[in-house]
């Protein structure tokens, strides 16, 4: 795990938030009817929700992704993202250690 880059990629609020919006599906459109199965959201509806462009969103998913907070998954043209929760227990834990470690 390496600290600096995953507090880099927290250091963002709007990061942060997608993180929060991704603990929950419901936090987004429903998948269309081809996606119904797969994990994860879309890019596209998190670009929507966040309301910033496709870069920028690519840019913050491609950092929370190299951080160890989100799994990518592609279908044809689609990137879907979830959250990784063991990449973030591991995360936390780290730093919780870091801090702690006398």
């Amino acid at each position: 795990m390496d600290i600096e880059q995953a507090l880099s990629a927290l250091n963002n609020p709007i990061r942060r938030q997608i993180l929060e919006w991704l603990k929950d599906r419901s936090n987004f459109p429903p998948a269309l009817p081809e996606h119904e199965d797969l994990d994860g959201v879309c890019v596209g509806y998190i670009q929507e929700k966040a309301g910033l462009s496709q870069s920028t969103i690519s840019n913050y998913m491609g950092l929370l992704k190299k951080a160890g907070f989100v799994l990518s998954e592609r279908h044809g043209q689609w990137t879907f993202y979830r959250r990784d929760e063991m990449g973030i227990q591991s995360f936390c834990a780290a730093f919780e250690q870091e801090l702690l470690r006398k």
